[in-house]
């Protein structure tokens, strides 16, 4: 029924709401130190002898993140991503492996900037593709915005600066830099000139000036002026929705609970993500947020010398998904999980092979992470071939445009003509992967349906003893209950911790008396009910 016309149109028409959230990993990301595959852990753990995490041994240990996968497939979670494992196992996680770009380029800034201006290692664009597609969604922008309909910045940068994200085909940004509104208002509000006053003799700035000559110098004058103007018409409403907001009562992280350099203790990406959260809550607009985390350039010290378990690059990635896992559940709490989506970026991977010093150098292909209620849970692509490295590196299976074109077109529904203004290369930016459920109507009831099910016990209708059967997909506190046709429990036939797997409990039911009866299983947060008749 999702897929049908009238149906699709009219979930289509509720896209105008949507917002997504961008956490760019600065540095590089390795991502063989977050999930490691599986199917080749000896090739892994050679090429990486002070760093390759253990998978056997005590409690800090690699654990397989889903058993249903192919083999090719399968990966295990570092021991500290645990919110990873549970945003999996709650359909709201899509791991795309091996991401890059052809002839993917080694330079932090030069990497960023391929990545942002939606080109490939050969192109120099002077705008990024989220500044060509905010202005063709908004026409006139700059100068007919804030306007009744769009009231907010197209864009927020959470942070200091402003990226070739967003800018513009005429260079000037289509999104403001952000970190306390509060503070920003008081800031722009004390900086603002007075109109008519000269040299801002008064004690303010002075007015700007309103001739400027036709040279470079002027042009970035015009920039500054524009980018000014656009800051102070903001100011107030950003403040104004920041108060109007509030979070939930969950808890967003504040801290690596284990051993790290005290430089990477703090979690600097949770007061970013409940800001947001709190700006969309009181009313915001913004279509799209761009938020940072550093210290993933782990050339040294990555992992502790005697636990590889431990050290700088654990705290960092425990950071990002623990703060995207809170994030979600106060998004969820405030009734606003269906509208963001959330995708991690990183200019590049570490190389295969660790290093001297207890770390890695620059690589290529890493994997992505896409969060969100509409994403098609599970793993894209398959592990990176440890095997057939290119001058140490595992080699770019996906093009990053793939996952940004279908964001694009899926999930921020984009139009022919925005489609056209982002102008994304359609040689490497198609196929689509199924990374976004483009049916917002439908569910992912086959997802879980493919790793935790409980079946029809067998014999029913039952006279004497039946056979519970059931697959569960991570360690959990299973039960298995006995109800009758008015809500009352029966029997407790099942009360256990189990590991992943498939398993049967046989009962006798003899001494029960005739009728209908329900069963439930619960397995952490998973639950199922079926029936049972009793003769």
């Amino acid at each position: 029924m999702a897929k049908s016309s009238f149906l699709q149109k009219a979930a289509l028409a509720s896209c105008n709401d949507r917002v997504l959230i961008i956490v760019q990993l600065h540095g590089g990301n390795d991502g063989l130190n977050t999930i490691v595959p599986l199917d080749q852990y000896d090739l892994y753990s050679n090429l990486r002898p002070t760093i390759s995490l253990p998978r056997t041994g005590g409690s800090r240990i690699i654990r397989n993140l889903d058993a249903t996968l192919p083999t090719a497939d399968q990966v295990a979670y570092h021991p500290d991503l645990i919110d990873l494992k549970d945003m999996y196992d709650r359909g709201k996680v899509n791991i795309v492996q091996s991401v890059g770009y052809e002839s993917l380029n080694q330079s932090h800034f030069r990497s960023r900037d391929i990545w942002f201006m939606g080109g490939g290692s050969d192109d120099y664009y002077e705008s990024g593709w989220m500044g060509r597609y905010l202005t063709d969604k908004f026409p006139g922008y700059p100068d007919a915005y804030p306007s009744t309909e769009m009231p907010d910045p197209l864009a927020i940068e959470i942070g200091n600066g402003i990226s070739l994200a967003f800018h513009t085909e005429d260079t000037i940004p289509a999104s403001l830099s952000l970190q306390n509104p509060e503070a920003f208002y008081n800031l722009i509000n004390g900086v603002s000139g007075t109109p008519g006053v000269p040299n801002g003799i008064d004690g303010s700035n002075a007015e700007p000036p309103t001739t400027i000559t036709d040279t470079h110098y002027a042009d970035e004058l015009r920039w500054i002026m524009e980018f000014e103007k656009k800051s102070d018409q903001y100011a107030e409403r950003l403040r104004d929705v920041y108060l109007a907001g509030n979070n939930s009562s969950v808890i967003y992280p504040e801290q690596y609970p284990f051993n790290a350099p005290p430089s990477a203790i703090n979690n600097p990406l949770s007061g970013q993500l409940r800001l947001i959260a709190r700006l969309l809550a009181g009313g915001c607009k913004t279509k799209i947020f761009l938020t940072r985390i550093g210290g993933f350039d782990t050339h040294a010290q990555q992992v502790e010398v005697n636990n590889p378990t431990y050290g700088a690059h654990a705290a960092l990635i425990n950071h990002v998904f623990s703060a995207v896992n809170a994030f979600q559940k106060d998004l969820e709490s405030l009734g606003l999980d269906d509208r963001v989506m959330t995708l991690t970026v990183s200019e590049f991977g570490r190389r295969a092979a660790s290093n001297s010093s207890y770390g890695t150098d620059h690589g290529k292909a890493a994997p992505m992470f896409v969060f969100g209620t509409q994403v098609n849970p599970g793993v894209t692509g398959t592990n990176p071939d440890l095997s057939n490295l290119d001058r140490g590196n595992t080699t770019p299976e996906i093009d990053y445009r793939q996952i940004f074109n279908e964001i694009l077109e899926d999930w921020l529904c984009a139009t022919d003509s925005e489609k056209n203004a982002v102008d994304f290369d359609q040689t490497v930016a198609t196929p689509k992967l199924g990374v976004v459920n483009p049916y917002p109507l439908s569910n992912n009831d086959s997802f879980f349906e493919s790793r935790y099910y409980l079946d029809s016990c067998y014999p029913n209708p039952v006279v004497t003893d039946t056979t519970f059967s059931y697959k569960i997909n991570r360690a959990a506190l299973v039960t298995l209950k006995l109800y009758d046709s008015k809500g009352s429990l029966v029997r407790n036939i099942e009360e256990t911790h189990k590991m992943p797997g498939k398993y049967e409990v046989t009962t006798d039911l003899s001494t029960l008396e005739k009728g209908a009866y329900f069963y439930t299983l619960e397995a952490g947060k998973w639950s199922a009910t079926k029936k049972l008749l009793k003769l």
